[in-house]
């Protein structure tokens, strides 16, 4: 009689399995994540749960769940409930997640449906402007459920949980939520069958490094060869996480008891600088200290990490340049502009820049689109590769059906078809843009400069979109195409890279539509009970509602005075077209070519004016272990960095369960 061997841990590590309970476990995390995530950033004002695209929560229960499950296989000496790459794809899970609780989707969301109502004044005169424009079923009838949602339901704060959520006027809310959710998940539909296109030529083709996946990979590394506990003593190691615990234990200290001293992680610079003269851009400039995002920059390439914060400072120095040689153009001179850090003409550089790049990329992956055309023609096999969920022929057609369910949405609430193809055309292509800029330059926080509609009205005007098409295309666009800082399209080529290594793609590509059918539905439900049991003026949503509110002033001036396209915006958009495409020339034809495209579309973005210092600082460490210790320092170096970021983290979790029981949190990353 023959015996079967007993299944080990490594046959699981070697198969690539992903058992159900992996994903199970992060749909259970994703949920919790997301319930809780509005009150913490929201009412406790704590560091964003959900923030960015390597973001605190996701990351803090990752390692926790490493050190435990390792725990456990030691003390019991058992195999492990999970393998190291189920941790992964439950990681990422909860990274796919997390962030359409917060700036991903819900954070402007409910305002963005009732600022037209709710900001209404005599002085404004929105209810004759803007009101008599707005489509039926996108925005709740009811008034009185919309002062309830800025003020609270009276007594709201007493009621428990079930008595609160009996009293939401869930009526108002069901044709709105319902309408939006179908253009949501259309939107995600098309999001995750251009990530499955894309993903073949980007990862396999290109062989793209994605720098924010290192740490966890060399956590599951880790893991799975039972090498944890050395992972962990390693001194290099040690030595980068006691800097973000000693600073985030002191300054956490300081923030609940101010007695206690504090190390300042800003530093104005400003001053330093004339408002005047070739300098004059440097006026405004900050230091900001991140230690996890010096780690993330020595993790990067080092021409990425230094285009990241030349291309900022030469940004800063052609804002001075311009006005020494008497070039300095009003900010007036822009006109209405939607984008989110648009503050001087010549910024509008990104627009032709990202159209270029975008064209690059198009350029690169020209022999993976007629090897996409030919398989959808029926004129080649379609074999479904290690970086596929899917297929190419059935992510083609997923994409183009979601696409056009879009346009049909679109034209089904009175937006004129030209203009919804424009709008979406764009959106797409800035998403793809900024999912390479994300995943390839290994930015956590990334923000755009201009707004996709930014360019068609400079280009065509705001008239060929009609006064209806403004207002769509403005609201449309606030939903999920100009806050870019926690968008799914990077965390979906993330899950496509760990995806690689598994059998059981089908597994994750369901488990993925279920954390996005979930994350969506929990948000907005976590959302609207926080909002009408507090109110959601007393909410740390100043920001959101400033600039939700603003979008709709801009769209009244642009129906009371149409904009013609902008000459001055169309120059520096040439400008940048121009420079984009010298720059994309150099970097793909000299291989000595210092300087990377990525870099010049961050340089007027609010994330390089954050984490232009950090990122200089993590080049010049890895500039100086490969220059005089070779890749041999390199590798022992880069455990330092990786303690940095493992210490900001941990530092920003074990804060977040403090302001728990506190009334506020200590920040650790940017918000």
């Amino acid at each position: 009689m023959t015996k079967t061997a007993p299944h080990s841990d490594a046959d699981d590590q070697t198969s690539g399995r992903v058992r159900w309970r992996a994903v199970i476990l992060g749909l259970l995390l994703t949920v919790l994540i997301c319930a809780y995530t509005p009150f913490h950033n929201c009412f406790r004002h704590g560091t964003p749960l959900g923030g960015g695209h390597f973001p605190l929560a996701p990351f803090f229960i990752l390692t926790w769940l490493v050190i435990l499950t390792a725990g456990i296989r030691c003390l019991f000496n058992a195999r492990t409930p999970l393998t190291g790459r189920e941790l992964l794809c439950a990681w990422v899970l909860m990274v796919i997640g997390s962030g359409i609780a917060y700036t991903g989707l819900a954070r402007t969301f409910f305002i963005n449906l009732t600022a037209p109502y709710h900001f209404a004044t005599i002085g404004n005169n929105w209810a004759a402007v803007l009101q008599p424009l707005l489509p039926d079923g996108w925005y709740p009838a009811d008034r009185q459920a919309i002062t309830d949602l800025y003020n609270g339901l009276p007594g709201g704060r007493e009621l428990g949980l079930g008595a609160l959520m009996a009293k939401i006027p869930w009526q108002a809310w069901v044709r709105p939520l319902l309408g939006w959710a179908v253009f949501i998940f259309l939107c995600y539909g098309v999001m995750i069958g251009l990530t499955n296109l894309m993903s073949r030529q980007w990862l396999r083709n290109e062989r793209m490094n994605l720098p924010l996946l290192r740490v966890p990979e060399m956590l599951e590394t880790a893991f799975d060869q039972q090498q944890l506990w050395p992972f962990f003593e390693d001194r290099f190691l040690l030595a980068g996480l006691s800097i973000p615990v000693l600073l985030h234990l002191l300054n956490g200290l300081h923030f609940y008891f101010p007695q206690v001293p504090q190390v300042p992680t800003l530093v104005l610079a400003g001053p330093l600088f004339p408002q005047t003269g070739l300098f004059a851009g440097f006026y405004k400039l900050k230091i900001y200290i991140y230690p996890a995002f010096i780690g993330f920059a020595f993790l990067t390439t080092k021409q990425i990490s230094a285009s990241f914060f030349i291309f900022y400072l030469l940004g800063c120095l052609l804002t001075g340049l311009l006005g020494l040689l008497g070039f300095a153009i009003p900010a007036a001179a822009l006109g209405t502009t939607f984008g989110p850090t648009l503050s001087h003409p010549e910024e509008m550089q990104m627009i032709g820049a990202g159209g270029i790049f975008f064209l690059f990329i198009v350029w690169l992956g020209r022999r993976h689109i007629v090897d996409i055309v030919a398989q959808v023609a029926g004129r080649q096999a379609a074999p479904t590769l290690e970086t596929e969920w899917i297929s190419l022929s059935g992510a083609f057609w997923t994409s183009l059906g979601c696409s056009i369910g879009l346009v049909a949405w679109c034209l089904y609430f009175g937006f004129p078809l030209l203009p919804a193809l424009f709008l979406l055309g764009a959106g797409f292509m800035l998403l793809i843009v900024a999912t390479r800029v994300i995943c390839q330059g290994g930015i956590a926080y990334f923000t755009l400069t201009a707004a996709p509609i930014d360019g068609i009205f400079a280009l065509f005007g705001s008239r060929f979109f009609t006064a209806t098409g403004v207002l769509m295309a403005a609201v449309i666009q606030k939903v999920l195409f100009v806050d870019l800082r926690e968008t799914l399209m990077p965390s979906l080529m993330h899950g496509a890279k760990i995806s690689q290594a598994t059998r059981q793609k089908r597994t994750m590509l369901t488990g993925i539509g279920l954390v996005l059918v979930l994350s969506v539905g929990v948000s907005f439900v976590a959302m609207l009970v926080l909002c009408y049991r507090y109110g959601l003026r007393e909410l740390n949503l100043d920001w959101a509602t400033r600039t939700t509110v603003g979008v709709y002033e801009n769209v009244q001036t642009l129906i009371e005075q149409p904009m013609t396209p902008n000459r001055f915006v169309l120059s520096f958009a040439i400008v940048g077209a121009v420079f984009m495409l010298a720059l994309v020339v150099a970097y793909h034809r000299f291989y000595w070519w210092p300087l990377h495209p990525i870099g010049y579309l961050t340089a007027y973005s609010s994330a390089a004016r954050i984490l232009w210092f950090s990122f200089f600082i993590g080049w010049a460490c890895n500039t100086l272990c490969m220059r005089y210790g070779g890749v041999g320092l390199f590798k022992r170096a880069r455990l330092f960095f990786i303690g940095l970021i493992l210490g900001d983290f941990m530092m920003g979790g074990l804060w977040a369960l403090v302001g728990i029981f506190m009334d506020t949190s200590y920040l650790v990353l940017p918000d």
